[in-house]
């Protein structure tokens, strides 16, 4: 067979070429440098408005889930108005930190209804009881009947750190705690404050939790020695965990959450905040965190990845709610090591932000924070 010969290449053809991505540089070729994806063009929608205080939002099917936090849950499907659902909640404990806080949709929500709530509750309207998790049934978009209760008896304290963040990992429900400001609580198996909590979506305990053999309130509890655990997210593709913490007046906390794992957080003898977030003095084998804010915080609270190429440069970053710092931090987060580095700080006229969350649409949706006509908003990227 005959070959063909390949065309002469002149030096400013092999300049030009895009497979070489050459480039002149003081007289010599050097490698040129690949176009970055850019960042993407944001898109903002108010969902709802006139709100207070919304918690948390997610997703039954396409009709979106949300709760405020005195006490009040309700639906919204594609183009019609929000409705309130009526479910027989207990009394609400809505003071301080406290009220109606993390919700989450089971992964067959659409075909079976079931979501999950974490709240404070209240013995009487002059005294709180503990924060509890149940499992509802969304039987209709203005209904909800309870299946279960979860977990109870996590403590509440004034409704001071009550932590309530939620997330789903396959069969199991992740639960952030906060320490309810009682300073024994993180370091203390006994105890289901400063943890993240384990349990099957059917209520049971899960008998490989790292301290199952222990008993009692140590059978749930998945990592330990956190102080207020705001946010949770689940990394796309690998499914690793991170957590978001809030610090005292220094160093807000981002985790990856390793089962068994104590992060650190020991404020005794007493309340003593100016103790180290993570003590590595007093704990030598704590687990460092991958991010830390130092002085002063931001105040981080919920936190999702952000997934899809539309999202340009942003596309697996995580991004972070800022309720003192006000917007929405990105953060690169390694593949090979427990490093989250702070990159871009966005949507910061929104003023506080409690929640974000990517949607079943690929967009994000958060919740303000600022205690008066708060709102959802719907953040598209193209």
């Amino acid at each position: 067979m005959k070959q063909t010969r390949p065309a002469r290449r002149t030096a400013a053809s092999v300049i030009g070429s895009a497979a070489l991505s050459l480039a002149l540089a003081g007289g010599l070729l050097v490698p040129a440098a690949q176009p970055a994806s850019a960042a993407p063009t944001l898109r903002v929608q108010r969902v709802v408005g006139g709100l207070t205080i919304p918690w948390d939002v997610t997703w039954i099917g396409q009709t979106l889930l949300y709760n405020e936090r005195p006490g009040r849950v309700w639906t919204k499907r594609p183009g019609a108005a929000p409705q309130r659902v009526n479910l027989a909640l207990p009394r609400i404990w809505a003071r301080s930190e406290g009220g109606l806080l993390g919700l989450v949709a089971d992964p067959g929500a659409a075909s079976n209804g079931y979501f999950y709530s974490c709240m404070s509750v209240a013995a009487s309207a002059t005294r709180p009881k503990d924060v509890e998790v149940w499992k509802w049934k969304l039987t209709s978009p203005t209904t909800a009947t309870r299946v279960r209760t979860m977990v109870s008896g996590l403590p509440i304290g004034s409704g001071r750190h009550n932590g309530c963040r939620m997330v789903i990992r396959g069969n199991d429900l992740f639960i952030g705690t906060g320490d309810a400001a009682q300073g024994a609580n993180p370091q203390s198996p006994g105890s289901l404050g400063g943890k993240i909590l384990r349990v099957r979506l059917d209520g049971s305990i899960p008998t490989d939790n790292p301290f199952y053999r222990r008993g009692g309130n140590a059978r749930y509890v998945w990592t330990y020695g956190h102080r207020n655990v705001q946010g949770l997210a689940l990394r796309p593709y690998w499914g690793s965990l991170y957590s978001v913490e809030h610090g005292p007046d220094r160093d807000d906390e981002i985790n990856r959450v390793a089962p068994g794992a104590n992060y650190g957080w020991s404020p005794t003898p007493g309340y003593n905040e100016s103790r180290p977030m993570t003590d590595l003095t007093r704990f030598p084998r704590a687990k460092r965190a991958a991010w830390r804010s130092g002085a002063p915080t931001l105040a981080t609270s919920g936190a999702t990845f952000l997934s899809g190429s539309a999202w340009g440069s942003w596309n697996g970053r995580l991004a972070v709610a800022l309720l003192k710092g006000q917007g929405v931090q990105l953060f690169t987060v390694s593949t090979t090591a427990d490093v989250a580095t702070k990159r871009e700080k966005v949507l910061t006229s929104y003023g506080r932000i409690r929640s974000v969350h990517q949607g079943p649409d690929g967009a994000l949706y958060l919740t303000t924070s600022n205690g008066s006509n708060d709102g959802i908003y719907r953040v598209a990227a193209g």
